[in-house]
C-alpha cells in the first residue's frame, strides 16, 4: 500500500508538469498540492499497528518496573 500510495505521488507530479502544465497551470499545481499530502498520509499508513498487537504489554526491560506493573494488573 505504501508503495502504491508514493508511486502515485510521483506520477502525480510528473503527469502535472509533464503533460497537464500544458494546458492549465493552475490545474498541474492543483495536483502537486493535492500530491504533497499523499506522503504524509502514506507514512501513517504505513506504520499503523494491527488490531492485535498489544504493544503496550510487552516488558519494558527494567525488572522493577515491569513487576510493578504486573502486580496491578493482578499477573503475579
Amino acid at each position: 500500500m505504501y508503495f502504491a500510495m508514493m508511486g502515485t505521488c510521483i506520477g502525480m507530479f510528473v503527469l502535472a508538469w509533464a503533460v497537464v502544465r500544458l494546458w492549465s497551470v493552475p490545474a498541474a499545481v492543483g495536483m502537486c498540492l493535492f500530491a504533497m499530502v499523499i506522503p504524509p498520509v502514506a507514512a501513517i499508513v504505513a506504520n499503523r499497528r494491527g488490531p492485535d498487537d498489544r504493544w503496550w504489554d510487552d516488558p519494558s526491560g527494567d525488572e522493577e518496573s515491569d513487576r510493578w506493573w504486573d502486580e496491578l494488573d493482578g499477573k503475579r
